[in-house]
């Protein structure tokens, strides 16, 4: 009887404490510092054209960021200078004149010119690391598939960002469907924490897919610095809404004064995988 009793008496206290971990939150936004710009760009080990987007902070939940234009921007490393140019005018995204592969062990100085003001910033390009491919498992009450395990959520040296692609769109029976319906992209991370926003996140939509489908597994290598600032921009953005939300504040960069964001460098290993029945 004493036993029960205690176990009950248990019980109660998680409840209790379950219960005061709930809060309203009321989003209570500053007017934005439109003298501030925010960059997004990623050099990778891949041959392409790099990519680096430019926008004004945005005020509101959900706002369409605004682009900044007519900006000048250059890369360069110890051997070699890349210049962007923006790919359409007006839509903030600037690409390399030229392919370019980012080389491992590289540091690459970013410099933009815009509004008479300059903002810099500079990237390693840690190694690659093979990896094996994620875990599929049938669901238990269709014919479709989902995604059990992609990596390790923590790691103390190699940190990564994983971007998956699935597409269906090519299936015979998908055929008469929206092609955009028919391909998902997620992302997971490999980071030098535990979280327990990231352990009890707030619930996501489940991603089902048939047999046939194409998985493409892509890894981003990571630098410690650039681990952090995803882990702290997933605590205020993805991580938010559960029992453990942590204070809001601002986001680290690694720009200079003026500009918010993260310029990163990473090298990219890629496999592909068909899902089989």
């Amino acid at each position: 009887m004493k036993a029960r009793l205690n176990r009950l008496l248990g019980i109660l206290i998680f409840l209790i404490l379950i219960v005061s971990c709930e809060k309203e939150v009321n989003y209570n936004f500053e007017n934005t510092n439109l003298a501030l710009i925010v960059v997004d760009g990623i050099i990778t080990s891949e041959f392409k054209r790099q990519i680096i987007k430019l926008t004004y902070p945005v005020s509101q939940l959900n706002e369409k960021p605004k682009a900044v234009s007519g900006a000048t921007i250059i890369v360069s490393s110890d051997d070699s200078v890349y210049f962007f140019k923006e790919d359409v005018v007006g839509s903030g995204v600037y690409m390399s004149v030229n392919p370019f592969a980012g080389k491992v062990n590289k540091v690459y100085s970013l410099q933009i010119f815009y509004n008479g003001n300059e903002y810099s910033s500079k990237a390693f390009l840690p190694e690659g690391q093979l990896f094996s491919p994620l875990k599929y498992a049938k669901n238990t009450n269709n014919d479709l598939y989902h995604i059990e395990w992609i990596a390790n959520s923590y790691s103390n040296v190699n940190f990564a960002m994983w971007e998956i692609l699935i597409d269906w769109s090519h299936l015979p029976e998908y055929q008469n469907f929206n092609p955009d319906s028919c391909r998902k992209k997620l992302y997971y991370y490999t980071l030098p924490s535990i979280d327990v926003n990231q352990i009890i996140a707030p619930a996501k939509e489940k991603i089902s897919f048939p047999a046939g489908s194409i998985i493409t597994e892509r890894r981003y290598s990571l630098t410690f610095e650039h681990a952090n600032y995803l882990r702290a921009l997933l605590l205020e953005t993805t991580w938010q809404g559960g029992f453990f939300d942590v204070e809001r504040s601002n986001v680290p960069t690694n720009l200079s004064k003026g500009a918010i964001g993260f310029f990163g460098a990473s090298y990219v290993n890629e496999l592909s995988l068909i899902v089989a029945q």
